[in-house]
């Protein structure tokens, strides 16, 4: 038997809340409706209210991981990784090769606990390529790998397969626009399907956004439809082309593994008080300090100074590497 307060249905929620202020709903158990009455668990007696003992059903305790009901032997556990990512109603997830013959497993598990993920898959490789795409192998739910993503209030259609996305950088996304001015001008030097520049262009006057992958530029553009963010325009090819003919306030350099060789473009395209955000990646003993050092040679040769307006570590990219994040101001002589 369980100690329960017995109310009329239509008190039923506003109760509910009270209990639940008070510190005394308890949620082992299921709420009952009997005839013109409900019947709320409590943990203690409660002044003012009509209490009951009745047989009440055990609620189902959501798991808050999908480590806590994938079924694989106990000693394996261990190795379960503790992240991954949604991108839309799509999970990627990498497993190590300890639980190889286990994927299936664990995408279905996925699924269960994460009520909005429909198809899962596991990494096959490094990102690599003029793409920054890697190979994908479905494990569980959909086999589609196309999906429309939301974040910082817009949404963003993409293939996973075919494009370059992380939803790890929304939070970075977000810093960049509170920092961006009304009526600028935007230089999105490797765009993707633009989750940079469609944000941007809430306050931007124009953003040119620019990628060598086709497929980046193809969901850009309807990215841009999407959103109704037209004053985003598309620029498909190399940054190096693109670079000197637009002159922008504010680049965005999101190419860490190579942002360091575009630097002269990045030059090229900025005014004077241009600021251009750069990424990189560096080592954890001194994760800036070779970045620092290319741009601040890079300015020489335009006779330019530069002032380090801010420096932070985004992530943890691999044992003892960081994603790094510089923000500058360039100044012209």
């Amino acid at each position: 038997m369980v100690l329960a307060v017995k109310v009329p249905r239509t008190e039923g929620e506003k109760v509910r809340r009270k209990l639940l202020e008070r510190g005394v709903l308890d949620r082992r158990y299921k709420i009952k409706v009997e005839g013109n009455y409900i019947l709320i668990p409590i943990t203690s007696e409660v002044e003012g209210f009509e209490t009951v003992d009745v047989e009440l059903e055990k609620a189902e305790r959501r798991p808050h991981s999908y480590r806590e009901v994938v079924k694989i032997p106990e000693s394996l556990r261990k190795f379960l990784p503790s992240s991954f990512d949604i991108i839309g109603d799509i999970a990627i997830i990498e497993i190590p090769e300890e639980l190889q013959g286990y994927e299936r497993e664990i995408g279905e598990a996925i699924i269960k606990v994460h009520k909005n993920v429909k198809a899962v898959f596991m990494k096959g490789g490094k990102v690599e390529g003029e793409y920054r795409v890697r190979e994908l192998i479905p494990i569980a739910g959909e086999k589609r790998t196309e999906t429309i993503h939301r974040e910082n209030g817009i949404r963003l259609k993409l293939d996973v397969a075919k494009v370059y996305f992380s939803p790890r950088l929304a939070t970075e996304r977000m810093r960049i626009f509170n920092r961006t001015k009304a009526g600028e001008v935007v230089f999105d030097m490797f765009a993707g399907v633009g989750p940079y520049s469609i944000l941007l262009a809430k306050k931007a006057k124009i953003v040119f956004a620019c990628d060598i992958n086709p497929w980046a530029i193809r969901y850009m553009e309807q990215n841009i439809k999407l959103n109704k963010a037209w004053n985003v325009i598309p620029i498909f090819g190399d940054a190096r082309e693109a670079a000197g003919k637009v002159k922008a306030d504010r680049i965005i350099m999101n190419l860490p593994r190579f942002a360091k060789d575009f630097l002269r473009e990045a030059f090229t395209s900025a005014k004077d008080g241009t600021i251009i955000h750069y990424y990189g990646f560096g080592p954890e003993k001194d994760p800036f300090g070779e970045h620092i050092k290319a741009i601040k040679r890079v300015a020489r040769e335009f006779n330019a100074d530069v002032e380090i307006l801010d420096k932070r570590i985004i992530r943890n990219y691999a044992p003892r590497q960081y994603n790094v994040a510089i923000d500058f101001k360039v100044t012209f002589s």
